[in-house]
């Protein structure tokens, strides 16, 4: 592969078994996640009372799905945790290994987070997450860069986050895929947000795993979790960014910036096409504006959205009518279905028939641009 600078815009940390016991405020310290040994099942993440996930989030088993995929069927247990998930300097030299030079990094555990009800202590545990990730970069400060966590059932709360961790040194956050029930983001009660995040140059991610509670989110709940869930992920980014769009969110903040990551890329050119067709063929519906200067919904979001993906060939062979531009390879490391250690080779496949200023739009120059790295 041609020398070019590899930025990994959706890495993880796997979180610290004490990070939320030894960080949260006292009064929430009973109900904090931690680590349980669940015998058979192996150790999990409880929070609240509720099992969140698997306590190694898949680090063990990176890489193996080149080698023995039969391995990864294997119980989580905490000795096994990579110890580039919790430790800078182990993470710096996996991406050396893999031939990545910058890592952009989201929660494992957090996702898992936005499933609580509970609104104040999700606000408490995004604060606890966000001081331990800010000294996780700290330590490589040119190569590891931070995605917060933060919660907008309250919108002034929830700018407070995004303000202190702009000043933390963090480049984006994570706003839910889908909010919570009857709260959706065509709403103007979320201008104050939008404003904010464009004041400070802080991009918003629609992270996969990151919905906000309601009792159909599967994805909170690793026991009833179906892979038809799975499968029709998209679903909610969709959802979220159509708000968005019709709602006239971009055209009162042409520069606000928002991704849906980990969600992939083959969805998209049909996503467009229904949104215009929407928008141009079918009446006076609620939510339903009239853009200036004969702008699309589709133009909105080229312009205004990007998207994280790893490995989708058939999206990068869409690239054209989705818009290069928006396009964000990311590893996924170090969970079980990453690219590491073979991540320049996968990404050589998957951008096979892209010029060579495509493949440098997509593995470094977009997210570079868009995280004003």
């Amino acid at each position: 592969m041609v020398e070019r600078r590899i930025i990994s815009s959706d890495n993880h940390v796997i979180e610290p078994v004490d990070l939320w016991t030894s960080r949260v405020e006292p009064k929430y310290a009973w109900r904090a996640p931690h680590v349980e040994d669940l015998g058979e099942q192996g150790d999990f993440w409880v929070c609240d009372g509720r099992k969140i996930i698997g306590v190694t989030g898949g680090s063990d088993k990176v890489g193996v799905r080149f080698e023995d995929p039969d391995a990864m069927h294997t119980v989580s247990k905490t000795e096994n945790v990579r110890p580039g998930g919790y430790d800078p300097d182990e993470h710096v030299k996996d991406l050396d290994i893999d031939g990545m030079d910058v890592s952009i990094l989201y929660p494992t555990v957090g996702f898992m987070l936005y499933g609580l009800p509970d609104s104040e202590l999700l606000d408490s545990l995004c604060r606890s997450y966000n001081d331990w990730v800010g000294e996780f970069c700290s330590a490589h400060p040119k190569r590891l860069k931070g995605i917060a966590m933060f919660n907008v059932d309250d919108v002034g709360i929830g700018i407070k986050e995004l303000e202190r961790a702009h000043k933390m040194g963090f480049i984006g956050a994570m706003l839910a895929v889908y909010p919570r029930e009857g709260h959706f983001y065509n709403q103007p009660k979320y201008d104050d947000l939008w404003a904010a995040a464009v004041d400070m140059g802080m991009p918003l991610s629609l992270h996969i795993g990151g919905n906000r509670y309601s009792p159909i989110q599967e994805l909170a709940d690793p026991d009833i979790e179906r892979p038809a869930f799975i499968c029709n992920a998209d679903y909610w980014p969709r959802m979220s960014i159509c708000d968005m769009i019709f709602a006239g969110v971009f055209e009162r903040f042409p520069k606000l910036q928002v991704g849906s990551v980990e969600h992939e890329l083959g969805w998209v050119p049909f996503f467009l096409d229904r949104m215009d067709y929407t928008y141009s063929q079918r009446g006076n519906m609620v939510g339903k504006g009239n853009f200036k200067d004969g702008v699309l919904p589709s133009d909105f979001f080229r312009s205004n959205c990007f998207l994280g993906f790893q490995e989708d060939a058939e999206g990068v062979r869409q690239r054209h009518a989705i818009g290069v531009e928006t396009l964000q390879w990311g590893a996924d490391y170090p969970h079980s279905e990453g690219t590491f250690p073979r991540s320049r080779e996968i990404v050589e496949g998957i951008l096979a028939e892209c010029s060579e200023d495509e493949k440098d739009k997509i593995v470094g120059g977009n997210a570079a641009r868009i995280y004003n790295l």
